[in-house]
């Protein structure tokens, strides 16, 4: 232990001797960013607009209409150039219009429920009855072929309901971020690789059984998980259905709870007839199928340095059973509400400071990675383009609803020391914690990946994994508002201070040493 101690001493040094500036923030400055921030905070007016008035935001209408809104507030706000940014071909837009469903026999009952995203609809109210298949594989499904004709599918799923004994909100304890400080373990496969790899599985198998399901006339079919319970339904979407070519689907699918989806199996299974009613309508839109960013910039005043920039960005899309609050309405009002505190305190940044609101995020971190192979990464060699040599940081916030408690570093030592000064002015807000290791599952990991010093903020988890993330639960009274000025002060200091230091952020070693 000793040693490795003084290996990271003589690191240390050797990244002083290197950099060779003092990184303590000016104490002037930060306390003019602390008042706006946490004393005269926009941030729960940004949010309720994202939330309240603009509804879900998934790719299409919904995201669309917010994108331009955001625009629209940071022109308002004075940022320059804000714009929509085209960054490639994405497919069909989505949206609900109606969705109803009700079990009529044994007895009636409502169900809730919500269609996943670029599914299609009954359009109008159908009755039907269930068809319980007790198969794992769509190749066993073919001996239901003949059966399939005006039904709804419920496949047996082995899911059951357990209580816990674990509280849905909580923050970190001095005793986790001390563990996350000292944990230097390498990087490991992400969770994020895994959700993802689960995600395709899925929706691979949803694709044929819908395929299936379509050619033998079924009405709908019905889907749940098993972390879908107690009133809360954790909806994605068939994303890959947002690239076929046709702009109708008759098919309802349809994420229930998981109490309902079992109740209605074990009658199912004991031969009890049931009778439900729908009526779902969606609606998809193939005018314009390109995917868009929006992106703004507070420019540079420094002669020598205002060709480099600074960014900050969250992911403005969301998923659409609520209105995407913690995921990720609060990142996105957190990094808008940083810029205007730049803007209002007028502060003249030596580096031009650009905010990215990014889409595509939820199907793949599609917004951010065009972006870095677009800007900064040239095509010819896969190294950093000039431009992305002028990048000099990129901050992101995706974490939900709770304040910052520190950073990542991505396995960057030598941001480490830096970041350890910016820190300081805000250990009185609960901002302590500089963890070594990797963390991923959102936009900075395009950046990171390509060599750049992309980082995400440590966040107190409060309900994100248990209550709102990908939920329809995920509404404006979830969020916190207390958190969200604390995350916006700190971010509006790291992103002031990272334009005005004489050297740009250092690029890990490991990717300095292989030329990027």
């Amino acid at each position: 232990m000793k040693r490795r101690l003084l290996l990271f001493s003589v690191l240390t040094s050797i990244s002083l001797t290197s950099f060779g500036q003092n990184d303590k923030p000016d104490r002037a400055v930060v306390k003019q960013i602390r008042e706006e921030g946490l004393n005269r905070s926009k941030v729960m007016e940004t949010a309720f607009y994202l939330t309240d008035v603009n509804g879900p935001r998934l790719q299409g209408p919904g995201f669309m209409k917010a994108a331009n809104w955001t625009k629209n507030k940071l022109t308002e706000w004075g940022l320059q150039n804000a714009r929509l940014e085209p960054w490639g071909e994405w497919g069909k837009g989505w949206e609900i219009e109606r969705c109803y469903i009700a079990m009529t026999a044994p007895y009636y009952k409502t169900i809730i429920a919500v269609p996943r995203a670029w599914s299609g609809g009954t359009d109008k109210l159908q009755q039907a009855e269930v068809l319980y298949i007790d198969e794992s594989d769509t190749t066993a499904l073919e001996g239901y072929r003949d059966k399939l004709k005006n039904k709804v599918i419920l496949i047996h799923q082995p899911f059951a309901i357990r209580p816990s004994f674990n509280p849905d909100a909580r923050r970190f304890t001095e005793a986790d971020l001390e563990k996350m400080a000292k944990d230097e373990s390498a990087p490991r496969d992400s969770s994020y690789r895994s959700m993802i790899q689960a995600m395709r599985t899925r929706n691979a198998f949803n694709q044929k059984m819908r395929k299936l399901a379509k050619q033998g006339g079924a009405l709908a079919i019905l889907n749940t998980s098993q972390l879908s319970k107690d009133g809360t339904l954790f909806v994605s979407g068939d994303f890959a259905n947002a690239a076929s070519g046709t702009a109708h689907d008759d098919l309802a699918d349809l994420t229930i709870s998981v109490e309902d989806y079992l109740s209605l199996s074990r009658m199912a299974k004991a031969g009890i007839p049931i009778k439900l009613e729908l009526d779902v309508k969606t609606r998809f839109y193939t005018t314009d199928t390109k995917g868009y960013n929006v992106l703004a910039e507070i420019p540079g005043t420094d002669p020598k340095l205002k060709d480099e920039v600074v960014m900050l960005g969250a992911h403005l899309d969301s998923w659409h059973a609520a209105t995407g609050a913690t995921d990720n309405a609060a990142g996105c009002s957190v990094m808008m509400e940083a810029v205007r505190i730049l803007k209002t305190l007028g502060l003249k940044p030596r580096r031009t400071i650009r905010i990215a609101l990014w889409s595509g995020e939820e199907q793949g971190l599609h917004g951010s990675k065009n972006y870095v192979t677009k800007h900064f990464v040239d095509p010819a060699t896969n190294r950093l383009s000039k431009e992305g040599q002028q990048l000099a940081a990129y901050f992101n916030v995706d974490n939900g609803t709770g304040k910052i408690r520190g950073i990542y570093l991505q396995n960057n030592r030598a941001a480490g020391r830096i970041f350890a000064q910016w820190l300081e002015p805000f250990h009185d807000l609960g901002a302590t914690t500089i963890a070594p290791k990797s963390s991923g599952g959102t936009d900075h990991v395009p950046f990171d990946q390509a060599g750049l010093p992309g980082f995400g903020f440590i966040q107190d988890g409060i309900e994100y994994s248990t209550r709102t993330h990908h939920t329809n639960m995920d509404t404006y009274d979830h969020l916190l508002a207390d958190d969200l000025k604390q995350a916006s002060t700190i971010v509006a200091s790291f992103v002031y201070n990272a334009a005005m230091r004489d050297q740009k952020i250092p690029l890990k070693t490991a990717s300095a040493e292989s030329g990027r």
